[in-house]
């Protein structure tokens, strides 16, 4: 069905990822996840989305045409 409304399921699909944190960083995030409520990994990742949104309306975001030098990442 969802194929029929020409829906694309790639969008419904959510990837796992590691990172590794400091210890202080890592307490932090449990601290304020436990106050909200949330899991740090759903924390996380809304951190993360809002990171995202404010490059993109500030200008930081990396334009997807543009390719990405690994020796300016680091």
């Amino acid at each position: 069905m969802l194929r029929e409304a020409n829906i694309n399921l790639d969008e419904f699909v959510s990837k796992r990822i590691n990172v590794t944190l400091p210890d202080s960083v890592a307490d932090e995030l449990e601290n304020w996840a436990e106050a909200q409520g949330r899991s740090l990994a759903n924390l996380a990742a809304f951190l993360l989305e809002l990171s995202i949104k404010q490059a993109k309306e500030s200008g930081d975001f990396p334009d997807r045409d543009v390719p990405v030098n690994p020796k300016k990442v680091r």
